[in-house]
């Protein structure tokens, strides 16, 4: 018999339900001739701009780029500190580090995988000149409490809203929250491109109007460079391919809310797993749906990722080392227990089968699989840590 796979995600899916669409308006694209800063992008970057509740969107190549140039056009260079969380994808810090600025990591709640706020304040010195919060997994961070200590030491906020575009805050959407926020079109996010693609959104004009110089070489008026910049624009392809999906994206997030809480009521007495918090103040769009293995260190969560392959269930850990046990951030002179949250959950986390399409059967089947795994280690006494704890 064959076993029907169910891969982490699933884009071929999404593909058969709008791929003659698109295939239509690229091919129009490719017949015009106008490949970059045309049309398409203009109406991406007001629609994108509108979900955000932001009167600015900044198109640029991909979701890193777009953190440069919002530290950028901040004002973020040489001899700054950035605090941000060490629990994130490298962009976030390498962003940092590659405007000459020095990130400082703050641990994380192990609760949401969020910047844990009661400890971003002592972080602040005179050096500090912006914080960067991840909104993680599609959850939003905890921004009211952050965005406090922003304005009590007059730092700018930038949000990595690379995971969590249509994410809701006390219900209000994430990009919205600080001075610029920041948007990844990564084909595996929730609003994918086909290929990389980004975006910067803001309520801040002279902000939008410097991030539109910066993308163009730092040019205001053709050939005229009044600054340096960099070459990084979202071109008419990508424009039009996510054009031709925002009309789905509610549909999709709220599709993957209901996988989600199928996840949940499935997995909910399941022994030594953590499932995902939700926040009172959070409406997330669950770009992974993450859990917690309680085992010893990390060597049950990767049994039970070898035991789902084998069954043909996909999964990943996001994120497996923490980015000041990274090689890249050595230099940042953070040893072992910086973090201990951050390095707690990295050894335990484990993002399962999450897309728009699931359906609830193969949701139950990669519960069943987990449970029985479980329910098996439990038997023979596997060494357990217990949940963490909340700080805040």
């Amino acid at each position: 018999m064959v076993i029907e796979k169910i891969p982490v995600l699933d884009l071929q899916k999404q593909y058969a339900e709008i791929g003659a669409d698109l295939e239509r308006r690229v091919l129009e694209v490719l017949r015009s001739g106008h490949y970059i800063l045309g049309p398409h992008l203009s109406h991406l970057e007001a629609l994108v701009a509108d979900m955000c509740s932001c009167t600015h969107g900044i198109g640029v190549a991909n979701g890193t780029d777009a953190l440069i140039l919002a530290l950028w056009a901040l004002g973020v260079g040489p001899g700054d500190e950035v605090i941000t969380t060490p629990f994130t994808f490298a962009a976030t810090a390498e962003a940092i580090a590659l405007r000459g600025a020095k990130a400082v990591f703050v641990d994380i709640d192990p609760a949401t995988f969020n910047l844990n706020p009661d400890l971003i304040e002592a972080a602040v010195t005179k050096k500090t000149k912006a914080i960067l919060p991840v909104h993680l997994y599609g959850l939003p961070a905890d921004m009211d409490r952050i965005t406090a200590i922003a304005n009590r030491y007059n730092l700018k906020v930038i949000e990595d809203n690379a995971q969590a575009i249509g994410a809701l805050y006390k219900q209000k959407p994430t990009g919205a929250l600080s001075n610029a926020a920041c948007i990844s079109f990564y084909p595996t996010k929730n609003l994918g491109a086909c290929g990389d693609a980004g975006m910067i959104v803001t309520n801040n004009p002279e902000t939008a109007e410097r991030l539109k110089v910066l993308r163009a070489h730092g040019m205001r008026t053709r050939y005229y460079h009044d600054e340096l910049g960099v070459n990084s624009r979202l071109d008419e392809l990508q424009a039009v391919a996510l054009l031709t999906k925002l009309p789905y994206l509610p549909t999709w997030n709220e599709k993957r809310r209901q996988v989600a809480a199928w996840y949940a009521e499935a997995l909910a007495d399941c022994p030594n797993l953590r499932l995902p918090s939700l926040p009172v103040y959070a409406t997330p769009v669950w770009h992974q749906y993450t859990v917690c293995v309680l085992g010893n260190k990390n060597e049950l969560r990767d049994e039970l990722q070898q035991q789902l392959a084998a069954e043909g269930i996909g999964s990943m850990c996001y994120y497996p080392v923490p980015l000041h046990r990274q090689k890249a951030f050595s230099d940042l002179g953070y040893g072992p227990g910086s973090f201990p949250a951050a390095e707690m959950v990295s050894q335990q986390v484990l993002s399962l089968p999450m897309y728009p399409e699931l359906e609830a059967a193969q949701v139950n089947r990669v519960a069943s699989a987990i449970k029985r795994f479980m329910q098996a280690r439990t038997a023979i006494s596997v060494p357990t840590t217990t949940a963490p704890p909340v700080f805040g």
